[in-house]
Parts: C-alpha cells; structure tokens; sequence
C-alpha cells in the first residue's frame, strides 16, 4: 500500500484522500484505458448489467465532469450527448457540453433546445459538496435527484430511462412513489466500482409511461 507524508498545510483528511486515490485498482485502470475518471466504471458496470445505453441514443449527462460518463455513452455508440456540469470539462468530441448550474432556472430549456428532440436516456451523477452534516447533506442530495427526475419526465421519449446518483437508502419514499408510477422498473443499484465504504447508491428507473397530455 502506497503511503505519503502528510504535508505541512495539507490537512489529515486531504492526505487520507491522496492515498486512497493511489492505491484504488479502478484509478489505475481508469488510467490506462483512457477513461477521465473511475466514475467511467460505474456507469459501465450498471449498463453491463441492465443495457439502458445503446447505439443512435439521445442522451443527457448531468453532473458530467470532468467526462468519464460521456466517454461510455459514446463507445456505446450514441448519437447526440448533451452535457453539464458547474465544473469545466475539457472538450470531447461528439459531446456539447454547457459549463453551468443545472439548478439554474435557464439550464433545463438550454438543455433541451441543446439536444432538439426527446432523450431516450438520462444520468444524473450530481453531487453537492457534502457539510459533514447528515440531514443536511441528505437534503442536498435529493434535491438534486428530483430536480433531474423533474427534468427527465419532461425530456425522456416514451420507454426511456433516468439513471441518478442517490445516496444512504436511496431515493425518499414519496419520490419513489411519484417514480415507479412514472416508470415500469425502478432498481437501486450498487456497482462493484462504487467504495464499498460510501454510502452511494444508484437508482435506474426504465420504460418511462409517457403522460398522454405530454408533447
């Protein structure tokens, strides 16, 4: 196991972070295959598994930085992929990318004129940096979870699917609710790529019910 010194300025925490980073197998392979991230294997791992991502798809990527979840849709071949994320993103070919806050009120029409059409997929890999405050970070989170919901039942064609990053139990039961009326299958997944010591959780929701009164 790789160890660093601690140093002066750099926080505990900080350090504990480095060497973790050094010594996870999936950042090494994520280096070496190309990938910009191990989060790469995540997305790779859950399609492997269910095939929500196929070739000519229209896909949405919120939270995308710094681009390992693009990086997968486009070796399964999709079409068009619209991308943002409040972090910069070096430029990937085949992807549009908008460097802005999902949560901003113009975001999700930016997205759609973006796309020009309806999506077949939408991932959601957004995370608020975390307080240390349990209930907090908790209501942070599925903040965002049900921002991006909210945003795919108005983008996704009918049958497609909304991947997103949740964490502790998973989605809130009232949300879960609202989701499985929404959709046919509602799964919380947790890839082998995920640490094993965090609490993150994916939930993949397929088959989207189009509402008869949507466009």
């Amino acid at each position: 196991m790789k160890k660093i010194k601690t140093a002066k300025g750099r926080k505990a925490s900080s350090t504990r972070w480095i060497e973790r980073q050094l010594n996870d197998p999936y950042v090494t392979k994520a280096q070496k295959d190309g990938y910009r991230s191990r989060a790469a294997y995540k997305l790779l791992e859950m399609d492997e598994k269910h095939k929500f991502l196929k070739s000519g798809m229209l896909v949405v990527d919120l939270g995308a930085a710094p681009g390992g979840w693009c990086q997968i849709a486009l070796e399964k071949g999709c079409k068009k992929i619209v991308a943002i994320d409040l972090l910069e993103m070096d430029e990937l070919p085949g992807v549009i990318f908008m460097q802005q806050d999902f949560m901003a009120d113009d975001a999700p029409q930016k997205l759609k004129d973006a796309l020009g059409g309806k999506a077949d997929v939408v991932l959601s890999d957004m995370a608020h940096n975390t307080t240390g405050h349990k209930n907090t970070d908790h209501l942070k989170i599925m903040g965002l979870v049900e921002a991006g919901y909210d945003f795919a039942t108005q983008i996704l064609k009918q049958d497609g699917s909304f991947l997103a990053k949740t964490f502790q139990g998973g989605a809130e039961s009232e949300l879960l609710a609202r989701i499985k009326i929404d959709f046919k299958t509602v799964r919380h997944l947790k890839p082998p790529a995920s640490r094993s010591d965090s609490s993150e959780k994916y939930l993949l929701a397929t088959g989207f019910r189009k509402q008869a009164s949507d466009e």
